[in-house]
């Protein structure tokens, strides 16, 4: 489809490079690109593509607007909490750009939809924050034949690539397999810098233009790291790796897989009798001569709020600790929402403590359900 007079007026100062023009911008408009996540790199990533002129975008999200979502997710108002991301995403876009399609999946990114998906669409854009997706969307493009423009962040970092575009390397070259559960990063747990994720989805963004429009330089072949303390980027060469699991010379994967890496709530289910809950450990406060009650949190963390009664022993600092611990005791860890907890009490265990107990969804779920004036962050 060609372009018409007001599409002509919109997108007139693409049309003046000489790269892009109106042929480049007529290929953008019969494009379709899926944009996996509404966060925070979905929604830069999103916003521009839909400015972009990306004829039809496919936005998948199946969460909720939070009020911690605000202070990086920057399509989101106040007035959208509790509404769903991608619906609320896609009213933003064609607020700016009337002239595209935008296409949402209120559903979760899965084994079941996947490849369906991705048979759909042209480029896929992965804005996830777990690494099951990661691994997913991977393994689907690579089945797909479709590129994955791929971005990660945490605290102050960010990563860019693109996969499986050419015969090139693809996720797994360089991470073969997932890691252990209970390493997975996550915002909620270690934080992340407000404006990374619009400087990640924005390049992005970016890599699916120059895709569409056949034109520059992708990252295929190159790991994009950048460090925002240090305003540096860093760049790494990136080449199929022969033993890789999915596309190396005798692949292990051969067909779509789900893979089980669990993401918090689904590890508080897996280690549920190693936890107690809020009301439980509140019971338990009235007998304090029989507990000991541990924030493993960092001091900054615990000038926020804290459980009263509780000792502070920072996670880094507990192994140090540890034979000092009393032995006729109940011990119970808390951290922000769980998942630190269940890791120092894995530590704690394997040095011989054994009554031992982590509190379930951390003092997030304790400020919900027992202390609701208490400041959450």
């Amino acid at each position: 489809m060609s372009l018409n007079k007001a599409e002509l007026a919109h997108y007139s100062r693409h049309i003046l490079l000489s790269e892009i023009g109106k042929e480049g911008q007529e290929k953008l408009k019969n494009s379709k690109v899926l944009v996996i996540g509404a966060g925070g790199l979905g929604c830069p990533a999103a916003v521009y593509l839909g400015a972009a002129g990306v004829g039809t975008l496919g936005i998948i999200d199946f969460d909720k607007v939070d009020i911690s979502n605000l202070h990086r997710q920057f399509a989101f108002h106040q007035a959208d909490i509790g509404k769903y991301k991608a619906e609320v995403l896609k009213e933003r876009i064609l607020a700016n750009n009337p002239h595209i399609n935008i296409k949402v999946y209120k559903e979760r990114f899965s084994i079941d939809n996947a490849q369906s998906l991705f048979d759909e669409y042209d480029v896929i854009v992965d804005g996830c924050d777990n690494f099951g997706t990661r691994y997913l969307s991977n393994d689907a493009s690579f089945f797909s034949g479709k590129p994955l423009v791929f971005g990660a962040i945490h605290k102050f970092q960010g990563q860019a690539s693109v996969f499986n575009l050419e015969n090139g390397p693809c996720y797994r070259c360089l991470f073969p397999e997932p890691p252990d559960a209970n390493a997975i990063p996550n915002c909620a747990e270690a934080g992340v810098l407000g404006v990374l994720p619009g400087i990640i989805g924005t390049i992005q963004a970016t890599e699916a233009v120059k895709l569409i429009i056949g034109y520059g330089e992708s990252l295929r072949g190159r790991f994009l790291v950048y460090d925002a303390m240090k305003m540096s980027f860093n760049e790494f060469k990136l080449t199929k790796n022969p033993a890789c699991p999915l596309c190396g010379a005798n692949p292990e994967i051969k067909e779509l897989k789900e893979l089980q890496v669990f993401c918090e709530t689904q590890l508080s289910k897996a280690n549920k009798e190693l936890e107690i809950e809020p009301e439980e450990l509140k019971e338990l406060q009235e007998k304090p001569q029989e507990m000991m009650l541990i924030d493993i949190r960092e001091e900054y963390e615990r000038e926020i709020c804290c459980i009263q009664g509780s000792e502070h022993i920072p996670l880094k600092m507990l192994a140090d600790v540890a034979k000092m611990l009393p032995k006729d005791k109940k011990i119970v860890l808390y951290c922000h929402k769980g998942t630190r907890s269940i890791e120092a009490l894995k530590q704690l265990q394997e040095n011989g403590i054994k009554n031992i107990l982590s509190l379930a969804g951390g003092i997030a779920r304790w400020a919900d359900e027992i202390e609701p004036e208490m400041g959450q962050y």
